[in-house]
């Protein structure tokens, strides 16, 4: 039979997979002859809103699809670009050239971008502009974050494991996730990770919880330091939920009475005991920004004040983690790795030290 497009290209997180992604296989192996699938946030440590791997995702993905279908398909990790849509849609780029290469094509295919625009994060369905773009509906209003919240709450064991067909509330499991991802998650239940996500996902609605009464959602200020030397960046542990035991920039929450400069270097000095003085680290800043993805931190609206540090290359001074970190150290840039890190710090200390 012949299709109207040589290949479609879904990008989704799959965070778990369900039916509504399965559908939008479907289609596109129904308009296109290939189908590549991006997995967006490939590399990111665990979390509620990350709790699965590239490959366990990949794997959920291909059991999904029917048997006799899969060699018309390839599944491609594709890593976040927090405030870099340059670098992501590159990343993008590339992963389908490198599919089309192994589809075979030798001249340059019609390809499509195929998705559903269910609200502002959809923006990169137009960020393509040399594709053509299949639009498919939302398969029975499914969402990934309302199927974590379940899995990851009290209702978790009861909603997969009951052989009966439990369903609370409104999730059904056999509406909303094939059978081998069932299976899947069945298994991932009695993991050391499950249980982590698990007591994280109640902190945080704890955490939430503390101000569910204030007439309307807060935004919370932050501030940050990045510090650079001799090729390094000096960053700590964190030592306590969410994102325990996870690296991440020197920092935190702004007090009522102080400026957001003057917060950054008191968190830097509290959290990692450097001893650089005072008038030193005020002339070092070369750079400040803000950064304010709405969905960078599961605790609530977030914004942060970064404040990038460069010092005079030389010995790097001595530091030791303390307070909210239960380590500090100075590391290469290059020796930098997106799993070892919290939330979106990542992305902020590649965006500040591309400014030197």
């Amino acid at each position: 039979m012949a299709h109207k497009y040589n290949m479609a290209v879904f990008i989704c997180r799959a965070q778990p997979f369900h039916l509504g992604h399965l559908s939008v296989i479907t289609e596109g192996l129904e308009q296109a002859d290939h189908l590549v699938v991006l997995v967006g946030s490939a590399g990111a440590p665990r979390s509620h809103r990350n709790p699965f791997t590239f490959d366990e995702r990949s794997g959920m993905i291909l059991n999904s699809i029917p048997s006799h279908l899969r060699h018309r398909v390839k599944i491609k990790p594709l890593e976040d670009a927090a405030y870099n849509d340059t670098k992501w849609v590159h990343d993008v780029q590339t992963q389908v050239m490198r599919a089309e290469w192994e589809f075979g094509y030798t001249s340059m295919p019609t390809v499509a971008l195929i998705g559903h625009s269910k609200d502002a994060s959809s923006y990169y369905l137009k960020m393509f502009p040399q594709w053509n773009s299949i639009e498919v509906a939302n398969f029975r209003e499914l969402d990934s974050t309302r199927i974590r919240n379940a899995f990851f709450s009290n209702i978790g064991h009861m909603w997969i494991g009951d052989a009966d067909g439990h369903k609370p509330g409104d999730l059904d499991r056999d509406a909303i996730i094939t059978v081998s991802v069932r299976e899947f998650l069945l298994e991932f239940l009695d993991t050391a990770a499950y249980k982590l996500i698990r007591d994280e996902y109640e902190f945080i609605a704890k955490y939430r919880a503390s101000w569910a009464v204030a007439p309307y959602a807060p935004t919370f200020v932050t501030g940050d330091a990045i510090v650079v030397q001799s090729g390094h960046v000096l960053i700590v542990r964190r030592g306590a939920m969410p994102g325990k035991g996870l690296w991440a920039m020197p920092g935190g929450f702004i007090n009522a009475n102080e400026r957001i400069r003057d917060a950054v270097i008191r968190e830097l000095r509290e959290e990692t005991g450097i001893k650089v003085p005072d008038k030193v680290l005020r002339g070092s800043i070369v750079a400040q920004d803000v950064f304010d993805d709405p969905n960078r931190s599961a605790r609530g609206r977030t914004i942060t004040h970064a404040f990038l540090f460069k010092l005079e290359d030389g010995d790097l001074p001595r530091v030791k983690g303390q307070d909210d970190a239960d380590k500090a150290k100075w590391v290469a840039i290059a020796d930098l790795k997106r799993s070892d890190f919290f939330e979106d710090h990542l992305d902020i200390i590649m965006n500040m030290i591309a400014r030197i």
